[in-house]
């Protein structure tokens, strides 16, 4: 193999330590990323089952000890129970999602091999946040595991994608339905020659980072560490969901943004003298009327009142550029809102206290209602617009995209004693 094959991505095979249950407790056991959990989701996770894996994900305190030393011991106690069990033989997983409505995210799990992004081999499109940073880094170090995958994207079509389209023609290792309704399938590939058959197509390829920018920074903190203490080790690599987009491509979806304390009157008041703003009758018409509207867009509403705000004029945009960066970053919506718009309109300071974030519509406005703010609704930004901005290099604002299915945390866990 040449030196450019090489220097692409390696997904290794291995030792999945997973659930050793039945399908109806195990749709029970898993949850959703960690990021996307709230307290009430926790608790009412947990009400389901008590060792349900956001008990392991999203520690807490109790009585006043570490929370990431009793995620430790939680887990440590399920394996010592048998309820959590290792696989005897390192495989590499294809790994299903089927919404209830049919569509279908299908990809490979394994153990990728860890890149800095100047490689141009994994490809972060998201600035990242210290303090998620931190929490992930304390949890892996206190559970010496990769709890979760990062979600990766590339355009496949080689062997790699063959091998996981046909992947039902062998007994699934593990099945279960989440209460979502997404049913979760896994199969495992053992044998070698699947893996070298992967690792050759994989070997001049290049994926993009489509979920989990803080689990992949933690990922390289903690083997920055490792390796400071103790050489080259399992921490070289990380848990991975690696999907071709090609053939089961996610779908991507905006997360919007809630201003803190800034009314929707003050809100419209500064961002009319730069930029076109028009009432609607609703959130819905007015992101109808969004998606037609070429360059900046977004809705603003307190749950009361809505407005359409647009850039006719370029101003927003023209305050959005900055020199030495790809045109591509300053086009996104996402970026013109924070830069123009939050920094430079309305003076704030582009932090998580000043500028919230919220998965859905309704839960923007909720946040908006609860805080005396202003929801301001994003449209998502296309999956080529955003592979653009990673593959120059640049930034997009963080918390820019939401790819969905996301897999479900609990079903496959990686410790680096099983790999030792």
């Amino acid at each position: 193999m040449t030196d450019a094959l090489r220097d692409g991505l390696s997904l290794r095979p291995f030792r999945a330590l997973r659930p050793a249950v039945d399908a109806a407790r195990l749709g029970r056991l898993l949850c959703p990323p960690y990021d996307v959990i709230d307290e009430s989701e926790r608790a009412r996770l947990l009400a389901a089952d008590s060792e349900n894996a956001v008990g392991i994900i999203l520690p807490e305190t109790v009585q006043g000890d570490d929370p990431y030393l009793e995620a430790a011991r939680r887990l440590d106690d399920a394996v010592s129970r048998g309820l959590l069990a290792t696989d005897d033989d390192p495989a590499l997983y294809v790994y299903e999602m089927q919404e209830p409505r049919g569509a279908t995210t299908r990809g490979l799990l394994g153990a990728v091999e860890l890149r800095d992004p100047a490689d141009g081999v994994i490809l972060p499109h998201e600035n990242t946040m210290a303090g998620p940073v931190a929490d992930r880094l304390a949890l892996m170090s206190a559970t010496e595991a990769n709890l979760e995958p990062i979600y990766l994207v590339y355009d496949g079509g080689g062997a790699a994608s063959e091998l996981v389209g046909s992947a039902q023609a062998r007994p699934p290792v593990a099945e279960a339905r989440t209460p979502d309704g997404i049913r979760h399938t896994l199969w495992a590939l053992t044998d070698p020659q699947s893996h070298r058959a992967i690792a050759d197509d994989l070997a001049s390829r290049r994926a993009l980072i489509a979920d989990g920018h803080h689990r992949y920074a933690t990922y390289r903190e903690l083997q920055q560490r490792y390796q400071a203490e103790r050489g080259s080790g399992p921490w070289d690599y990380g848990l991975t969901l690696l999907v071709d987009s090609s053939s089961y491509g996610p779908q991507v979806h905006a997360i919007h943004r809630v201003l803190d304390g800034v009314t929707l009157d003050a809100a419209v008041g500064r961002a009319s003298a730069v930029a076109k703003v028009v009432d609607v009758s609703s959130v819905e018409a007015g992101l109808r009327l969004a998606e037609a509207v070429v360059g900046f867009a977004v809705l603003l509403t307190d749950g009361t009142r809505v407005a359409l705000l647009t850039d006719p004029a370029g101003n927003l945009a023209a305050a959005a550029v900055r020199s030495g960066e790809p045109p591509s970053l300053a086009q996104l919506d996402v970026t013109v809102l924070h830069r123009a718009l939050v920094e430079q309109v309305l003076g704030l300071p582009d932090t998580v206290d000043a500028v919230g974030y919220a998965h859905t519509t309704q839960q923007a406005v909720s946040l908006a209602q609860r805080c005396g703010g202003t929801a301001v609704l994003l449209r998502p930004t296309p999956v080529a617009a955003v592979a653009a901005v990673a593959a120059a290099g640049a930034r997009m604002p963080r918390k820019s995209t939401l790819f969905t299915p996301k897999p479900a945390s609990g079903l496959v866990m990686r410790r680096f004693a099983d790999e030792r």
